[in-house]
This record gives C-alpha cells, structure tokens and sequence, in this order.
C-alpha cells in the first residue's frame, strides 16, 4: 500500500473555517469526503491531536496526514448465507456470525458482508457500501442495520451520527468488576501502531456505559451500551479499565485464569478464538416511517458455553471441589 505523508500551517485566510473545509482547500489532491474520513480516523490531526471535522482551525495550527492508501476493491456479489432478522423496502438488519468483515479492505478483497448483501440484493449495489451504515469488528457478532435505498441510507447515516440508534452489548471481560460505571476517555490512533485504537490525549470524545450481569471468579458478564462509536471503543475502554475482554487478539493480553480453575474453564478460556463481544440488540427509529424497531440476539453458542464453563467454575471453588 501507498503511504502519504503530508505537513502544512493553517494560513491567515483559512482561519476561523471548519477542519474539514480547511483540509479540503490545503489537500486539494483528495476529495472532501475521503478527507473527512481520514480526520474521524485520526489520519488528518490538527496540532497533534486528533478533532472532529467541524473543529475551527487557528492560523499557525499544523495539518498532518499520515495515512495508508488502500487500493480500490471492486466489491462482487457473493453467496454467503446471512441472517435476515428484519426486512421492509427501505432497510434490513443482519444478525452478523463473528469471523466475518463488514466490507472489504486490503489483503480481504471479498467474503465480506458486502459481498454477500449484494448478492442477496443486487439493487444494493445503487447504495453507498451496499447500505452499510456502521459497522461490528470481524469477531465481534450480533446485530447491524442496513440501508436498501438512499433517502434511507442518508437518515440512517444521521441517526447514527446524532447517537439516535441504541446499540447494546454483553461482553466478558478479564476482571471482577465490583458495579457499572460510565467509561469517559478520548480514543485516537495508537501514536506507533497504527492498527491500534487507544486512549490519549487529543482523541476523539468516547463514553461507554456498563452494566455488570454476573460476576465469577476472575471475569465479569457485562451488558454494555455505545453512547459514541469510535474505532474499537469497546474493546479500548474495557482494556482501559484493567478488564479486557476474554479472547481479545489486539487489547486482550495472556487469558487470565482463576485459581486452580476447572478443566473445562480453563480449556474455555485457552482456546477461546475471538473477543467476548455481542451486539446483542439494536433500536431506532424507521428511516421512512418513524416506527420505533427495537431486534435483540441471543448470545452465541460460544460466548453461551463460556458463561456455563465460567458459572460451573463458581460453583465448584464454593462447594471446596477441587
């Protein structure tokens, strides 16, 4: 992939402008909506820090893209089985398997949910991203809506900027949570990794509240509801708070066992592919009709045998088993 790196000031006479009108004016080689893209990400940064795209720039204020171009992916039908838990004319929503991509990127050209929503709606084809509106990490399973037209995919867009679609998980996290609490910490770009979300200074704004469901020995069952929706916000702000999440490859660390844990806990927790996380159910408002949708998700066959490995484990330590 191409690398770009680019440094400029803020002159005078871009003073007092919006970020992403500024960006569009100095970066004149790329277009405002990939601009806008690169500054929610955190590619674009003012100053060092990363800002929303309506932030005023100050003159002397430093532009600076670092970012990786990703080669564009014509994106084919595919048939690949979906969940449909919900459709009308104007949208759908998908019950997402973990180890699927939303949309394709580089090295994942295809066998995405992409491909398969143009397959099971080739008239998706006419929407931006097949109607995908946001999005779950490859592992992290659970429910999605989707636009099937543009007037639907425009108001679902500015739902979800304006936080007006609720979004709740369960998680399972490597510590014993005492109660729920609220997770305020600014997300950007990892300063080294760039495959890496953290929490640092100049990140955009994230709150995640949590809930605890159960506690075990060592893990907390989490319910856990998005307020912003940054790049991995959940899994940065459990691994924030010292309690990743079980099976977490990026944030996740060493599983953390019990004392003297039972064998089917312990072989649960080793092996356990994919962060603990479940999108487990999605309101809004109808983007035509204003009816209010509410989907939930049973928890998957995974997670489900973990609890009962984790909930098994409880019990033997207070009756003295082994």
């Amino acid at each position: 992939m191409e690398r770009i790196l680019r440094r400029t000031l803020i002159p005078a006479k871009q003073a007092g402008r919006r970020l992403d009108q500024a960006a569009a004016e100095l970066l004149a080689d790329f277009s405002r909506s990939r601009l806008k893209v690169w500054i929610e990400r955190g590619d674009l940064t003012l100053s060092g820090r990363q800002a929303e795209p309506k932030t005023r720039v100050r003159e002397g204020e430093e532009l600076a893209l670092d970012v990786e171009l990703e080669p564009v992916i014509l994106v084919e039908p595919q048939a690949i089985p979906l969940v449909v838990v919900h459709e009308d004319e104007a949208c759908l929503v998908i019950d997402k398997p973990s180890n699927l991509l939303v949309h394709p990127g580089a090295g994942n050209p295809s066998g995405t949910m992409q491909n398969a929503l143009l397959h099971l709606d080739p008239s998706l084809a006419a929407v931006p991203r097949a109607g995908i509106v946001h999005r779950l990490d490859k592992d992290t399973s659970g429910l999605l809506v989707v636009a099937r037209t543009l007037d639907a995919h425009k108001v679902l867009v500015q739902k979800v900027e304006r936080r007006q679609i609720e979004r709740v998980y369960e998680g399972i996290c490597q510590r014993v949570l005492t109660g729920g609490g609220v997770i305020e910490a600014p997300i950007g770009r990892h300063p080294r990794d760039r495959l890496r979300m953290s929490v640092r200074e100049g990140g955009r704004p994230a709150l995640t509240r949590y809930w605890v469901l159960e506690r075990f020995r060592a893990h907390t069952h989490l319910r856990i509801q998005l307020t912003t929706g940054r790049t991995h916000q959940i899994r940065v702000h459990c691994a924030h708070l010292r309690a990743p999440l079980v099976g977490d490859p990026v944030y996740g660390g060493r599983p953390r066992l019990p004392k003297s844990p039972e064998p089917r806990l312990r072989e649960q927790l080793q092996g356990f592919p994919r962060q603990a996380l479940h999108a487990k159910r999605l309101a809004f408002q109808h983007p035509i009709s204003s009816e209010e949708l509410e989907f939930e998700s049973a928890l998957p066959e995974d997670m489900t045998e973990l609890l009962n490995a984790l909930r098994a484990d409880l019990t033997a330590a207070a009756s003295g088993g082994p």
